[in-house]
């Protein structure tokens, strides 16, 4: 018999703990007490149309308006769908309403990091997102939101679907407030001409001022309302935003014409065509930095949509579509031909070709069969899977890629301080130029005063200042991202462009990862594979199949795939006493026999001495870059066996980029010396570090930085996670494992060595942009702001000229994207 789905979650209600409640007059089941009290919660807020997006396939989240019950916010049951881990210690990604400068990012930082129980707060510029990390224990989340309203902004838990919902309402409202502002600037537009051309001089003049003042009051109230909005909230909290100098140029210019009018003054005029003239370009210019900020952070939200909404859930009772936040762990879903997967998870059966592009960057499907892992996210091909659940959301490769990138943009380089540092002194000092330049020119004409000061408070703008960096950030997070180039924070970047030495890992770096056995001697005979195989041969590679099994070396796998190939299966062999010692070899009693296999000093320490029969196949195989091994038996070493591991086809064309930039190389690896240098010569040449042991590697990291080189690390994220770490900046190759991404600060999803080159160039063409987008925002404030006090630029230009600004930053930051042109 199924079970009742639960009203709130949909998750099965148990049938022995069922909890039954009146909704809008309606009995509904819930699963526990916590879904009823959020249920509950949502209507008594007025927001049951939360479910109605629950049901459609969205996944659940707290609706995007803020609810009159902020405690809502504080359930545990609410939390996890946005905080990784509800201990004591918890972060969310926030998204803020009202967020449009840099001075609103310091005020939000600031305000929250003197709450106690907030340990960092970081605002997204670019996606008006906040980053908070708090103690639950000494406070609540509701607590956070509620200052955050108190401040001016208006805060619920990030949400994918609901950003996109609130950012469209916003432009929407910015587009009325736009549009009614452009409305009454053509009308004013008329007043204005018949006062130009003397009706200021005749009977109709106090006419024409009342319809000036009919227009522009309703203007400066509804289109002009977020500035004096922020202004005021701003002045509240002893904090000066750039809405404040905005505000008291609109204010101070429609009160004097105010004035004007209504003392019937002859000398004076009026301006409320500025007033409105000026609030229309301002809104104009937010509401294409707007439109602009989207557009250049795409990237992420193509990442977003690639998670699926719904799965094909498979039970006793047949096949059901439900929401993807009902599946859990251990279900079974059905993937058809063409759709995505939306899950983590193995294949229990079917099979098919799956294109994993996008997680990889690989273009060539990949072959799945029962047993092999997938991926949420990625392309079913041509069969049908029954995939079992592991991994989901916020847990699967796709949304640790996502949280990464997302954590990426929220960071801040080095080079941002700079900007965060003169950000709260910059409206100080506009409003200050502004005083001293209405003062400046009061004694040569009033309106001349009024007019220059009112340009001083509209033209200079710190938002392109503030933009410089974060736009940067996130056009380069997010492209790399789709590229298979995964940037922990802003703060690599800038590591990353001053590097001039990288060190590579051989096994799995340069090489493909995917040893083989060349030649196994034994005395003075010497087999192949491919070759038949003789009695003596035959059983050494039984012994080794039952050794190796269970070891988890590239080398172990080589050995036992050749075992195998002959017939031997692993479990013909007793195996006691294994032991695995990296950088060594092996060993372990094999049917009563000790078997040894390792290098030169794993036998000596054996007391194994090694036969000098071996020593002409080991010179050759070093000479020819491959590796070897040596096998004893009860004491006496019986075969020396060759390994080889293919160079990656792009190995040696990455080299030569990275000399050709000027760039140190060092390759580490733990063969022995002839044998790493004939690779290294087959790569082009480099310096060589041989036969280091995984713990040294992280050693030898040290040593180049304390010779003042500045060292990138390329390894596979594992083995090498202690040398990862060590570097300036460590990059690791391979599928984006937890390791990898714990250890590394670049993961290159893919396996293509490229991507390292493109990492590097994608790092410094950031860097560059971040400085242009400084240089234009102080070169556009020292050239307009002293026009502006000199007279020549009237409040109109002024207000045409300051989001100017901020489009060539974000236009600037956009252009990243064609360091990728070609390889879409």
């Amino acid at each position: 018999m199924s079970l009742k789905p639960c009203f709130h979650c949909t998750l099965p209600v148990p049938a022995d703990a069922e909890v039954v409640s009146p909704i809008k007059g309606e009995q509904r089941s819930f699963c526990c007490i916590g879904c009823k009290s959020v249920c509950e919660a949502i209507y008594s807020a007025g927001l049951e149309g939360f479910y109605q997006r629950m049901y459609d396939g969205t996944a659940l989240a707290p609706p995007p308006d803020l609810p009159r019950e902020l405690a809502l916010y504080d359930l545990d049951e609410v939390q996890e769908e946005f905080v990784d881990s509800l201990g004591e210690t918890r972060e969310i990604h926030l998204l803020v309403e009202g967020i449009h400068c840099a001075a609103c990012v310091w005020l939000i930082e600031h305000s929250l990091l003197n709450l106690a129980g907030v340990s960092q707060a970081r605002v997204n510029l670019s996606g008006r997102r906040l980053h908070v990390v708090w103690d639950n224990g000494r406070l609540k989340l509701s607590s956070i939101i509620r200052r955050l309203g108190q401040i001016g902004y208006a805060a619920v838990p990030y949400d994918p679907d609901a950003a996109e919902d609130r950012l469209r309402r916003e432009n929407r409202h910015l587009l009325y407030r736009m549009g009614f502002a452009g409305f009454t600037m053509m009308n004013l537009l008329w007043i204005s001409i018949a006062l130009y051309s003397g009706a200021d001089r005749g009977e109709f003049r106090g006419l024409f001022q009342w319809v000036g003042f009919a227009l522009a009051t309703p203007t400066l109230v509804y289109s002009g309302y977020p500035f004096f909005r922020g202004a005021w909230s701003g002045i509240r909290h002893l904090h000066l935003g750039m809405d404040v100098p905005i505000a008291i140029g609109a204010g101070i210019t429609y009160l004097y014409s105010t004035y004007v009018m209504l003392s019937g003054s002859v000398t004076g005029e009026v301006y409320y065509d500025t007033v409105v003239n000026f609030i229309f370009v301002i809104l104009v210019g937010r509401y294409l930095e707007a439109i602009s900020k989207r557009q250049a952070v795409a990237s992420t939200q193509r990442l977003l949509d690639l998670q699926p909404r719904v799965a094909t859930l498979l039970s006793d009772a047949g096949e059901k579509v439900v929401p993807i936040r009902s599946v859990k762990q251990g279900d079974r879903v059905l993937v058809r031909p063409g759709e995505r997967i939306p899950v983590d998870g193995v294949v229990l059966q079917g099979q098919s070709a799956v294109d994993e592009g996008m997680l990889t960057g690989e273009s060539v499907p990949v072959a799945k069969s029962p047993m092999m892992p997938v991926s949420a996210g990625t392309i079913n091909g041509h069969g049908a899977l029954q995939v079992e659940v592991t991994g989901l959301l916020k847990d699967s490769a796709l949304g640790r890629i996502i949280r990464l990138v997302e954590e990426a943009q929220a960071s801040k380089a080095p080079i941002q301080c700079v900007a965060d540092r003169i950000v709260p002194w910059f409206v100080a000092i506009t409003i200050g130029l502004a005083t001293a330049t209405f003062f400046w020119w009061l004694d040569t004409d009033f309106e001349i005063a009024l007019m220059a000061a009112t340009a001083v408070l509209i033209i200079t703008c710190p938002c392109a200042f503030g933009l410089a960096t974060p736009m940067s950030i996130a056009v380069a997070t997010g492209l790399g991202a789709r590229h298979g180039i995964l940037i922990r924070n802003g703060d690599v970047l800038e590591r990353f462009s001053s590097i001039d030495h990288f060190v590579f890992d051989k096994t799995g770096t340069l090489t493909e990862g995917a040893m083989r056995v060349t030649a196994i001697g034994s005395g003075t005979s010497e087999w192949h594979p491919g070759e038949p195989v003789n009695a003596e041969i035959h059983q050494l590679l039984g012994q080794l199949l039952a050794v190796e099994q269970f070891s988890e070396h590239p080398v172990a796998a080589a050995l036992t795939a050749c075992a195998e190939s002959i017939g031997w299966k692993p479990q013909q062999f007793k195996v006691e006493d294994f032991v695995n010692r990296p950088g060594y070899g092996v060993s372990a009693l094999v049917e009563g026999a000790a078997v040894v296999v390792g290098n030169a000093a794993w036998l000596r320490e054996h007391g194994v001495t090694p036969d000098p029969t071996h020593r002409q196949l080991a010179e050759r195989l070093d000479r020819s870059g491959s590796g070897s091994l040596h096998c004893a038996v009860n004491g006496v070493e019986v075969a020396l066996i060759g390994v080889e591991d293919p160079l990656r086809k792009d190995a040696a064309a990455l080299v030569a980029d990275l000399k050709r930039e000027g760039m140190a190389l060092t390759m580490l690896s733990g063969d022995r010396q002839v044998t790493a240098e004939a690779i290294a010569d087959r790569l082009g040449g480099m310096p060589v570090i041989a036969e280091v042991l995984p713990e040294q590697k992280d050693q030898v990291i040290d040593r180049l930085q304390r010779n003042e080189h500045r060292v990138a690390m390329v390894g596979d994220g594992v083995n090498d996670a202690p040398a990862l770490v060590r570097a300036d900046v460590g990059i690791a190759l391979g599928s984006g494992t937890d390791v990898s991404i714990a250890s590394a600060d670049i993961v290159l999803m893919s396996s293509e060595l490229d991507k390292v080159r493109l990492a590097s160039s994608l790092s410094r063409r950031t860097l560059r942009t971040i400085r242009q987008n400084i240089a234009i925002s102080i070169a556009y404030n020292l050239i307009m702001v002293p026009l502006a006090m000199s007279a020549l630029v009237t409040p109109l230009v002024a207000a045409i000229s300051m989001p100017i600004s901020s489009l060539l930053v974000i236009g600037n930051a956009a252009r990243i994207r064609t360091l990728f042109k070609g390889r879409q």
